[in-house]
């Protein structure tokens, strides 16, 4: 081990004060570092589950645009929510010589073996928004999941205060470790109501890769088997969305409580518009930042100090976990229009 590297492993250790940190794993995987120490700029590998959503769209051109101001280049790839096809993608990143690879997983335990795969190569890995389970990635960058279902639990708590309520839940995809750790945050407000009698979830079921068309079968379902209900539980919103076409089919719209997630255009025309009820706000661009920021220095092999840590099943694994907001149509203008991610005209419009 070369001294500067052991240097900043104790450089490490005590900014840390024992809490998460990038360790020696990374700085002494010398392979990728070397190859890196011959190209003018690092080059960072983006394997993201999909682009077919706009929230992906958004968190490509920020990550991009972050590390590019940083003095890196970026290769990405989309793997359509295939599995299969993301760990191809991996493979041909790595095939790139790339320093750094930075992976949003469309399911967090098939990618254990794509982190497999570049620890081989001598590349740390960085796992974006979703928690790549069992494998020890070098750093986890997301939003805190399970304060996101909190928020929306805590919202329809309030709405519903004081009368005895029926809901239906709707999850995220399975394979997603967001999805349950949103639902952990969920249960956290909902179990001490539902205790005491004052909610009961009549329906719930988990939405196959987060789409609009299985949220709204799983609506449909619980409409026909449940009969009335208050509100919806929906866990972003996409699968708002698909909810709000089979509420408008039954002339519901507007008469049942509907949340969401990732602040979408769509779905913040429907907030301002009373279709949909709130959604979470993510502040894209300061998560893209981090990830982007941190990928940079793992490129080139400085230090990194995470203050928080997540088990990924396998061990600790450290992590940046940033807030999020609850946004309704009250605080829609001091939220999403002041800091830029929609523009107030094609809200209001």
């Amino acid at each position: 081990m070369k001294k500067n590297e052991a240097s900043l492993k104790v450089i490490l250790v005590v900014a840390s004060c024992a809490v998460s940190a990038i360790t020696g794993l990374v700085l002494s995987r010398g392979s990728s570092a070397s190859e890196g120490a011959r190209r003018a700029r690092p080059l960072i590998g983006l394997s993201l589950d999909t682009l077919k959503e706009e929230r992906w769209q958004h968190d490509r051109d920020l990550f991009v645009a972050r590390a590019q101001e940083l003095g890196a280049d970026v290769l990405v790839q989309a793997a359509n929510s295939d599995d299969t096809r993301q760990i191809q993608d991996v493979e041909a990143l790595l095939s790139r010589k790339v320093d750094v690879l930075v992976v949003v997983p469309h399911n967090g335990e098939a990618m254990a073996k794509a982190v497999g795969l570049a620890h081989d190569a001598g590349v740390p890995v960085v796992a974006y928004d979703r928690l790549i389970m069992n494998a020890g990635v070098d750093l986890y960058v997301s939003f805190d999941a399970v304060r996101v279902g909190a928020e929306q639990a805590r919202y329809l708590a309030e709405k519903l205060k004081g009368r005895r309520s029926r809901i239906v839940r709707i999850n995220g995809a399975k394979t997603d470790s967001n999805a349950h750790l949103m639902r952990q945050g969920q249960d956290e407000i909902l179990r001490p109501l539902i205790a005491k009698g004052e909610i009961e979830i009549v329906h719930e079921d988990w939405a196959e890769n987060w789409k609009p068309e299985n949220a709204k079968k799983i609506l449909q379902a619980a409409i026909t088997r449940a009969g009335k209900f208050d509100a919806v539980l929906a866990a972003n919103d996409g699968t708002a969305g698909g909810a709000g076409q089979a509420l408008s089919e039954e002339g519901l719209t507007g008469k049942v409580i509907l949340t969401g997630q990732d602040a979408e255009l769509a779905a913040c025309q429907r907030i301002v518009h009373g279709q949909q009820s709130m959604t979470i706000y993510k502040p894209l661009k300061k998560e893209a930042a981090a990830a982007a920021e941190s990928a940079h220095a793992l490129a080139v092999r400085k230090p990194i100090v995470a203050k928080m840590e997540v088990d990924d099943g396998k061990g600790k694994v450290p992590a940046i976990l940033l807030d999020v907001v609850a946004v309704t149509k009250d605080n829609m203008l001091s939220t999403v229009v002041a800091d830029g991610f929609h523009p107030k005209d094609s809200i209001y419009r």
